[in-house]
């Protein structure tokens, strides 16, 4: 899979075990930043991962900053990405099951890097029910403004 990856500062020592552990897992990805632990605005990098997935050049996205909120928050403002903070496998899943989240936001500073991995593999290989949730997830799009910022 195509995975594009994000972080700011306080993600980045967990966006870079992900980055290893996701490669040894056999996906494609690509790292929009950050490369070090100096200071960032996470919303650049949201922005980044949610362009990459709503124009189609990644599959799917993951997003770390301390908490996973901020990162979540700004990757929802783009048109097309459906993104959501999960904090274990079960949020991670029903995030995909019922709402089909194209965007997974983690929190570095609250996850252990192995319990990260347990969370980000609910994500990649759970699929959307869709159904009843279909309806709902239309719903959503239709509150959405045309085109990609």
């Amino acid at each position: 899979m195509r995975i594009a990856l994000g972080a700011d500062h306080a993600g980045y020592a967990l966006k870079e075990h992900l980055r290893g552990h996701l490669k040894a897992e056999g996906h494609e990805v690509e790292d929009f930043g950050t490369h070090s632990e100096a200071s960032t605005d996470y919303p650049d990098y949201a922005r980044e991962v949610g362009r990459a997935v709503a124009e189609g050049t990644a599959e799917r996205g993951i997003l770390v900053c301390g908490s996973g909120t901020g990162m979540a928050i700004a990757a929802n403002k783009v048109p097309g990405v459906r993104a959501a903070n999960c904090f274990d496998p079960f949020t991670s899943h029903m995030a995909r099951a019922h709402n089909d989240i194209n965007i997974l936001a983690v929190a570095g500073r609250i996850l252990a890097p192995e319990f990260a991995e347990e969370v980000v593999k609910e994500f990649l290989q759970t699929p959307f029910e869709g159904d009843r949730h279909q309806r709902r997830l239309d719903k959503i799009h239709a509150l959405e403004p045309s085109g990609v910022c």
